[in-house]
């Protein structure tokens, strides 16, 4: 017999995100429970507590019928979670969480329990950002294995950045969008080296794996891949997109160059595209923050975008 649903405890960009759909995020909202409850009879769980992060989904801890612990995850209304399955399946634990079943009808994938977030070890920068290259490594997959996944994706961040600060009456100085714009132009003529990327692979989402586990060789896996080819330094740029707070000030310049250079020497790839890439999805993101209403969540983003305007790595 299942345990029953204790009283839900969304993330607050995920209750953020529910605002932004209206309707068909109170819908899922609502039902929620009763969906929580289905899943874990017919997969013979117990539920536990919910887990930290995640932007668009609720994460809770559970126990299968043997006892093993696991991880249910049951996302908002996102097409995309057909494509996170198939990652996941294609991996086969190299470098990604393993999947133990999905429903992608009702959004729902049953992962294995991992530990502790990369965001949240004590580790040095220059360690972590290591750690994530080397991960990625592992995680890449041939871009030819993956014939309908090709994205334009300098394109679709310059088109969302350009609308985007005009929607939201220009809340960063034009400057900001000038350079991100003439970076998506950059990637958009030198495209690099295609391969079938994670898409997302912020710290938050490099969580430790069990000592040993084949597929885990730096001791850390991926978790939510948005899966899809384009160029390798897209990764790496992502990798660069979250340390607003360690780059305020005048070292802010001189700090993410460093960092492109690590990500450079351990990954063969050029560190101007990394910080090209970087500042594109620097920019991007605060943008996309606001665009549902998380406005202070963007705000770092915007504010480290400007200290890096007169910077080349």
């Amino acid at each position: 017999m299942t345990r029953p649903v204790a009283p839900l405890r969304l993330q607050p960009l995920t209750r953020a995100r529910i605002r932004a759909l209206g309707d068909e995020g109170s819908a899922w909202e609502a039902r929620l429970p009763r969906l929580l409850s289905e899943l874990a009879a017919e997969w013979s769980l117990t539920l536990g507590g919910p887990k930290p992060g995640g932007s668009s989904s609720y994460v809770t801890s559970a126990r299968t019928g043997a006892g093993g612990e696991v991880v249910l995850k049951v996302s908002l209304p996102d097409p995309q979670l057909v494509h996170e399955a198939d990652t996941l399946r294609r991996a086969d634990g190299r470098g990604y969480v393993r999947l133990l079943a999905a429903d992608p009808g009702r959004g729902a994938l049953l992962l294995e329990a991992l530990g502790v977030s990369l965001q949240h070890a004590t580790l040095p920068v220059p360690d972590q950002l290591a750690l994530l290259a080397d991960t990625l490594a592992l995680a890449w997959q041939p871009a030819d294995e993956h014939p309908d996944a090709a994205r334009d994706k300098a394109r679709d961040l310059g088109d969302f950045v350009a609308q985007a600060w005009i929607e939201q009456d220009r809340p960063c100085p034009e400057a900001v969008v000038d350079r991100a714009l003439t970076y998506a132009q950059r990637r958009r003529s030198d495209p690099g080296e295609p391969v079938f990327l994670h898409g997302d692979p912020h710290p938050g989402n490099l969580l430790a794996v069990p000592s040993g586990r084949p597929g885990g060789e730096t001791g850390w896996c991926f978790i939510d891949p948005s899966g899809f080819v384009a160029d390798r330094a897209y990764d790496l740029g992502v990798v660069l997109r979250d340390w607003s707070g360690r780059l305020a000030g005048s070292g802010a310049r001189p700090r993410l160059a460093q960092w492109c250079r690590l990500l450079a020497e351990r990954s063969g790839v050029d560190a101007t595209r990394i910080w090209e890439w970087s500042y594109l999805e620097r920019v991007s993101t605060g943008l996309y923050l606001r665009s549902f209403g998380a406005d202070r969540a963007g705000a770092p983003f915007l504010r480290s975008a400007e200290l890096l305007l007169d910077a080349n790595c």
